[in-house]
């Protein structure tokens, strides 16, 4: 049965799409859309680029207006109106104008809520200063840009290497100023693993950014238009203002107050309907948990994609229409300076703590035919399954083509596809575009030879347990290469090509450890030596990945 009235709380991605799709579906009920700001539908992830100047019309963040959705879709826009409570028995919201501050209340026949995350702002000491920014919404946008235009500042500190802290980083720095980042963990961007943040935190510092890993804040503390940052390693950093970006968590105030089912990580707990533990309210966007495609697991999908796939299968169901959301992947991206950092699936952190059993692989590739100018360095990891190749999850960092092999290999993800799938893939190729073989399927390869048995991986982390006693470490490199790259310590040096001359003098005895810059040649030179009797590992990632983590 169709809903006369239909309530949607809050607007930006889910929410508005949820109540475009219920127009489409229904020109003849009451749908109305409660939004607590100015702004009904608005670009926020397009935030830090109007900070920085890549978008220059502010205007040009609106997705859409009160103005246009009263016109095409006669629907009911009331901003800057928040809903203060919700009454599940009766069925009715109370709203309070901001403007005025006057309340009234309000019945609903179905009810869909999209309030969204907030920011999250520790009880650290001094975090109240007017210097401490956090960046949700226009307004924010706002107060940061003026501090920016108006006040020509040196120095900025932003806490946080997640996904908005690092787009600030790149955005400040691209104003001008000179910026640090505060990060509690030893990584920035944890939806990737370490040895892959690795590659960032190198690009991050040939940017000029510093660095201040594994550091908890303790104190904020302002001294006119400045700010300190004391951590909990004795350091005392000193800015023009603070970006705070250590993360968001669910808006689930409303939810939780009215009795609604609430998760283990404060979201909205909701089935494949989109429907909530009232069979009148659905949830969706930020504040909702969904399940994990690749473990069956609830998480926090916090983008704009599932939201706006659950706004749109929120409304189907509450007009009437079957529709199902099956589960999100976490499949993201993020541009940092000339670097592209995306990820699919489950990461090897998630893996350790769901005991799923893993293989790991790392190709090193470009991102189109390396005889065709410009092409770009692109490193991919894979995650899959020991048993039967089925993958759980991928990360590439590079330049240009990250977002295309990611997308493939969310897509072969979600597909239930295996990394013998990834070997047959047929991809578009041209020299501007791929190479015959395209990193994809590179990487479907050497994830294939490992299932196979045709190779033995060792892994950057593991060098240092080996025994030198038992095990030898032979780089296959030329030396004019090792010269400019650097070396391991104690490596034989051996180029591949001299490889074969020098079987008879190895050691059977011994185990070998060969690598390359990047692992095609440490492959060729494991298969020479396992053919003459060796027992050999091939250094996963090569010389390449192993530098950018120790270093």
């Amino acid at each position: 049965m169709k809903p006369k009235r239909l309530i949607i709380v809050g607007g930006v991605a889910g929410g508005a799409t949820a109540a475009t799709r219920a127009r489409r579906l229904d020109e003849s009920a009451e749908i109305i859309l409660i939004e607590r700001g100015d702004n009904i539908s608005f670009a926020n992830c397009g935030l830090p680029y109007y900070v920085g100047g890549s978008i220059r019309d502010r205007d040009d963040l609106l997705v859409t207006t009160a103005g246009a959705l009263r016109r095409r879709y006669r629907i009911d826009v009331r901003t800057a109106s928040e809903v203060l409570s919700i009454d599940r028995f009766s069925r009715h919201v109370v709203v309070k104008k901001l403007i005025d501050e006057n309340t009234y209340r309000l019945d609903y026949d179905v009810l869909i809520l999209s309030p969204g995350a907030e920011p999250i702002r520790p009880p650290i000491k001094g975090v109240d200063s007017d210097r401490i920014f956090t960046l949700r919404n226009l307004p924010d946008t706002d107060r940061i840009k003026r501090v920016i235009d108006n006040e020509q500042p040196k120095r900025a500190l932003v806490v946080g290497g997640g996904f908005i802290g690092l787009e600030m980083v790149e955005n400040l720095v691209g104003v001008g100023l000179e910026v640090t980042i505060v990060e509690l963990a030893d990584q920035v961007m944890g939806t990737v693993d370490y040895e892959m943040a690795a590659i960032v935190h190198a690009h991050l510092r040939e940017k000029g950014v510093h660095l201040a890993l594994e550091s908890k804040v303790t104190e904020f503390r302002q001294s006119a238009n400045q700010i300190t940052v004391f951590t909990d390693r004795g350091t005392r950093l000193t800015g023009d203002f603070v970006i705070l970006a250590i993360g968001v968590r669910a808006e689930n105030k409303l939810a939780r107050e009215c009795g609604l089912a609430i998760g283990s990580h404060g979201g909205i707990i909701t089935d494949a309907s989109m429907r909530t533990s009232d069979s009148h309210i659905y949830a969706i966007g930020d504040a909702v948990e969904v399940k994990s495609l690749v473990g069956g697991h609830p998480f926090m999908a916090l983008t704009a994609g599932p939201a706006h796939k659950q706004g749109r299968i929120a409304a189907d169901n509450a007009m009437g229409r079957r529709s199902v959301y099956k589960g999100a992947l976490g499949t993201s991206i993020v541009k940092i300076f000339d670097l592209s950092v995306a990820s699919t699936g489950l990461n090897e952190k998630t893996l350790r703590q769901l005991t799923i059993p893993y293989l790991k692989s790392f190709t090193d590739g470009e991102s189109h035919a390396s005889y065709y100018p410009g092409a770009e360095f692109m490193m991919i990891k894979l995650l899959f399954s020991p048993a039967d190749g089925r993958l759980l999850g991928a990360q590439a960092v590079g330049g240009k083509g990250v977002d295309k092999r990611i997308d493939v290999l969310a897509t072969a993800i979600r597909a239930d596809l295996t990394v013998y799938d990834l070997e047959d893939l047929e991809l578009a190729y041209a020299p501007p575009f791929s190479s015959a073989k395209d990193p994809v399927n590179i990487a479907g390869f050497h994830a294939v030879n490992i299932l196979k048995g045709d190779v033995n991986c060792i892994h950057w982390h593991q060098l240092d347990d080996l025994d030198p006693d038992i095990t030898a470490i032979i780089d296959v490199r030329g030396a004019e290469e090792i010269e400019k790259e650097g070396e391991i310590k104690g490596a034989a040096k051996i180029p591949l090509d001299d490889l074969r001359d020098s079987v008879d003098v190895l050691d059977h005895r011994k185990t070998y450890v060969v690598f390359c810059l990047a692992g095609l040649r440490s492959y060729v030179g494991c298969r020479i030596l396992s053919a003459h009797g060796y027992n050999c590992f091939s250094l996963s990632g090569g010389y390449g990945l192993y530098k950018n983590v120790v270093e």
